[in-house]
This record gives structure tokens, sequence and C-alpha cells, in this order.
């Protein structure tokens, strides 16, 4: 279902994204990556430059994509940035940041493409949130009140398009095998003198089912969301 359609993928230069990417490019996606920095992976893709955050260069970034791969059929909200501190400390500074990226860097994206999409009466959307869009915790205001907007806005139009052929699913992941994971494990290890190994169990501890999720396995989930029908899905990973 997903052969010769053109995927874009946000954050697509590393972790989940890249990961997301490869798995697409491999069911015969045509893939373009958007991404504010690169990486070696990327290589294998169209690579635009772009931060989601920056409305100046986001219609740009995707008439480049388009310009390589043709119309947009998949959109992966995979940007995302995290920063940890406690409410007291989390300023104005750091909350607009980390809202800026992950909540309205998803709608933005999501806004570029649903016309033509709708145009094409088929499209699929996947948004990545977190298990922080499901549930808090000490320390991630800003990164949880993000990715639980991430869950509003797929659920809202989710249910907006329902019937159109275009659908809107989001993937929960829990503490995954990514950079975003090592950065919080040194956040941890600077603050509480934790070693390395106490502070990746501590986060294991954390997740559903007790074990760090892998890139490939939300990325192989996205591809299925793809291929399929499903609507308003909430897929947690990993799965209990």
């Amino acid at each position: 279902m997903i052969d010769g359609k053109h995927a874009v993928v946000t954050g697509g230069s590393r972790g989940i994204g890249l990961a997301t990417a490869r798995a697409l490019k491999a069911r015969g996606a045509r893939v373009s990556i958007m991404s504010r920095s690169s990486h070696n992976g990327a290589n294998d893709f169209c690579h635009v430059r772009a931060d989601v955050s920056d409305d100046r260069n986001i219609a740009e970034a995707f008439a480049a994509c388009r310009q390589v791969n043709g119309p947009i059929a998949i959109l992966i909200n995979s940007a995302g940035i995290a920063q940890s501190a406690p409410f007291k400390r989390t300023d104005k500074a750091m909350w607009d940041r980390i809202l800026a990226t992950n909540l309205t860097g998803t709608y933005a994206c999501t806004r570029e493409i649903i016309q033509e999409m709708l145009a094409a009466k088929w499209g699929r959307i996947i948004n990545i949130s977190s298990i922080a869009g499901l549930y808090g915790a000490p320390y991630i205001t800003a990164y949880a009140a993000s990715k639980h907007g991430v869950m509003g806005l797929t659920r809202a139009l989710a249910a907006e398009l329902d019937g159109s052929g275009v659908t809107v699913n989001v993937i929960c992941p829990g503490y995954t095998e990514t950079g975003l994971m090592q950065q919080a494990i040194d956040t941890i290890v600077e603050r509480t003198g934790l070693s390395r190994d106490k502070a990746r169990q501590h986060l294991v501890k954390t997740n559903p089912g007790g074990r760090i999720v892998t890139a490939e396995e939300v990325a192989n989930v996205a591809v299925e969301l793809c291929c399929g029908n499903q609507n308003g899905a909430e897929i947690v990973l990993p799965a209990l």
C-alpha cells in the first residue's frame, strides 16, 4: 500500500526518525527527511535542513521535499526535544522551546500537508508522542505538557478526518535506545551521583513492561499503521 508513496519524516536524521525512514524505504516508499542536524545515515534519503519550530522555513522545506519526491502521502512527526528541570526552574524560555518543537511543530507540519492528502483522499499521519503524553512525572512539566498536547491534537484531528481516507495515529514510546535517552542518563548521573548502570536501571523501571524500547520497534509500528486503515489508534511501547 505504501510502495512508491512519498513519506516525509521530521527529526529523521537520527533515533526513531531515522529508524522509521529506513523502515519505510525498505517497504518501497520514497522517503524525505527533515532535521536541524545531519547524520551519516541521512545520506540515503532526500535530506532537507529544517527546524519545525520555525514557521518561516517549514513551507520551503516541504516544497523542497516535493520537488524531489512528489506529492506527500505520509507524514511522520518525529521531531522532538526533551529537557528536564524542577518546575521552579522551568522558565518561560524552556517552556516555549519545548512546546514550539514538540507540539506546535507537529501542528505546523501537519497543516502544511493536510490539503494535498484530503485532495488525494488518502494519507497517513503518524505522531510520535511518549508515555509522558499519558502520565505525569517529576521534572518534566514542559515535556509532558507538550506530549499531552500531541495526544489531544491526534485525537481531535482523527475524529475530524474520520472517513476522509486520511488517518491520524499516535505512538507513545517509553524510554527508547536513542540519544535522548543517553541525555536522560547523563542528567541523572550528574544530579544524583548514581552510576550510569544504576541510572539506566531507574529508567527501565519506569517503562511499561520493564524494558527499554528500540527505535526499530517504534519504526515497525509506524510502518504498519501506514499500511493499515486504523484511525485514532494510540499505541504504547513496549506493549504490556
